[in-house]
């Protein structure tokens, strides 16, 4: 079996695959501190309620935005899946995909990810939103090259900082409200984040597709990808497994089948 690992600023997602089927999925809050001991007493105990066994594990892949979690969990692979992970970015692993920016290798793993997955399975071009830490959109062209993007601060970064910036402000949930104009504090606050973040997301959209010259699809992803879709009409369709399918294709890709 294969183990994939996204390790994003907030969380890292564990999945482990039987060729392209998913046998059990596992997510952990993001530390750099976490030792590689730490997540194996973690992830062998939720194997074992799924009834999978560690041992069954023979290869694994990671992409990492966070450097001191990537090295404990090459180490998690190595010291207890005794496999050497694929690491996505590595000089010798083959993305297959032409990065057309001034310096390539400051992208996001999982921005890559996301764009080499939405390429092969929604075609280009194409604009990939991942509502995560921060929200990013993402540029495919019409020759499936990699050309950049946006990247603004997500909704729960925006909600933090209000909170702890202003001192008569609650932190709140994030929900759709029923009405632009708030009636109490966090009915405002509520608003402004959720509707404001939507005309974020339409005029960003709207300004890539005129910059780009031509129509292009969207697809979102991510953990509040759902929530926002469901208030835009410019986003056509969500696929919240993109990253981590993603993985499986690139590790495909490299020969390791």
């Amino acid at each position: 079996m294969l183990l994939t690992i996204d390790a994003g600023n907030t969380n890292v997602v564990f999945a482990v695959y039987d060729g392209h089927e998913q046998c059990g999925k596992w997510r952990i809050a993001t530390s750099g501190r976490r030792t590689s001991d730490e997540y194996a007493v973690w992830l062998f105990q939720l194997m074992a309620l799924q009834g999978r066994n560690p041992q069954e594990v023979s290869d694994a892949i990671i992409a990492s935005v966070v450097p001191a979690a990537t090295v404990n969990l090459v180490r998690l692979c190595r010291d207890h899946f005794g496999c050497e992970p694929m690491v996505v970015g590595s000089k010798t692993v083959d993305l297959d995909i032409r990065v057309r920016l001034d310096n390539p290798d400051e992208i996001g793993a999982d921005r890559l990810v996301n764009a080499i997955e939405g390429r092969e399975t929604y075609g280009a071009p194409l604009i990939v939103i991942d509502f995560g830490t921060a929200t990013t959109f993402d540029v495919v062209n019409e020759s499936g090259d990699y050309c950049g993007g946006a990247i603004a601060p997500g909704i729960y970064l925006s909600i933090e900082a209000l909170h702890n910036a202003a001192a008569l402000l609650p932190k709140i949930d994030v929900v759709k409200p029923e009405r632009v104009i708030g009636r109490s504090t966090a009915g405002a606050m509520q608003s402004g984040l959720f509707y404001g973040y939507i005309a974020m997301i339409e005029g960003m959209v709207a300004r890539i597709k005129q910059e780009h010259g031509g129509e292009m699809k969207v697809i979102a992803t991510g953990g509040l990808a759902a929530l926002f879709s469901e208030a835009t009409d410019v986003i056509d369709g969500i696929d919240p497994e993109m990253t981590i399918r993603g993985l499986v294709r690139i590790f495909e890709h490299n020969g390791m089948k």
